[in-house]
């Protein structure tokens, strides 16, 4: 039994969580609202407000754990890939107890939080994905198939080849105005609007890389054309082309995961990330299971945005097989 901390702060999200061993005992964040009104996330503001969060995030997780620092074994921060100086603060915060203590230092990767995220457990009887299994990787800069062999052994089998599919969402809400982060508003609007009554151009890529690009540039022109013809087209039809841009995402994704799963014979698939939380996206996953006899692993809300529950199981991994990082370990910005 072990109690780790696990601390992220890769982006705008300042979050601090207690594990015992592999069981949830707190996870809490503080967000930045700030970021909405410049229509994405501004560095510097990032790093400045991770500042002001972390040390009373962290000491809410404790209290709501019920421990104090000495109860700690180890502390599991976020090393990348993220912003560069959102990721220094929650390093050197991680550091600085971490010797003050003088418990273990583990450092994880980011993606490889969202990946194990499904091995949080809530209770004894939590259900956790069997190896080897896929992950879909899906998030505002990432888009990943990725094989998972066991914990510390991870392959990257597919990925985009340009923009992430988060990207696409935000992209596509930026072009409508829709104001900021557009995914989980593209999302809402969508539940009301038809996904086929737009037809958009999809990428043929081969193999299970993924692209983007092209599908933004079609929205773009394709809604570009239509407000040519009438200026209130976008207010007209916000629903269907937020139902139809939608729809042409996650059909991309689920395409490739489908492949991806027959090829390898894997029938244990699980997706991870931002992206996660869309109900398409999640209704997709559940459906095409059903079809396909796959175990289907969907995280609950509170782990598909970023949050250091996530870090804190990765870490957990770490401390158990004894993989502990040095005081002059430096983040990095890209994977």
């Amino acid at each position: 039994m072990a109690y780790i901390l696990g601390i992220e702060s890769s982006c705008d999200d300042t979050s601090a969580a207690i594990l015992k061993s592999d069981q949830i005992l707190a996870n809490l964040i503080a967000n930045q609202t700030i970021h909405r009104t410049y229509g994405g996330v501004v560095p510097e503001l990032a790093s400045r407000a991770h500042q002001q969060s972390i040390v009373p995030v962290v000491d809410a997780a404790l209290k709501e754990a019920g421990l104090t620092v000495e109860d700690l074994n180890a502390i599991a921060f976020t090393r990348g890939p993220g912003l560069l100086g959102s990721l220094l603060v929650g390093a050197s915060f991680a550091k600085s107890m971490s010797l003050a203590l003088d418990i273990p230092l583990i450092e994880v990767n980011h993606l490889d939080g969202h990946i194990l995220s499904h091995f949080i457990k809530e209770n004894d009887e939590s259900p956790v994905p069997e190896f080897p299994h896929l992950c879909l990787l899906i998030s505002g800069g990432h888009t990943q198939i990725v094989l998972v062999k066991n914990p510390f052994d991870t392959e990257i089998i597919g990925q985009t080849i340009d923009d992430a599919a988060g990207e696409a969402f935000d992209k596509s809400a930026k072009i409508m105005n829709l104001g900021y982060p557009g995914g989980p508003v593209i999302d809402r609007l969508a539940k009301d609007g038809n996904p086929n009554a737009f037809v958009f151009a999809e990428p043929k890529i081969s193999g299970y890389d993924y692209s983007f690009s092209g599908l933004k540039t079609s929205i773009l022109y394709s809604i570009r054309d239509h407000l040519k013809q009438d200026s209130e087209f976008i207010e007209k039809n916000k629903n269907d082309l937020c139902a139809s841009i939608q729809h042409t995402i996650v059909k991309i994704l689920m395409q490739k995961l489908c492949l991806a799963a027959k090829d390898l014979n894997i029938k244990t698939v699980t997706i991870g990330g931002g992206v996660s939380a869309n109900s398409a996206m999640r209704s997709a996953m559940i459906e095409t299971g059903k079809k396909l006899g796959w175990t289907t692993f969907i995280p609950p809300f509170q782990y598909t945005t970023d949050n250091a529950a996530m870090i804190a199981i990765a870490g957990y991994f770490k401390y158990l097989n004894q993989e502990f990082c040095k005081l002059d370990a430096i983040p990095f910005a890209r994977a």
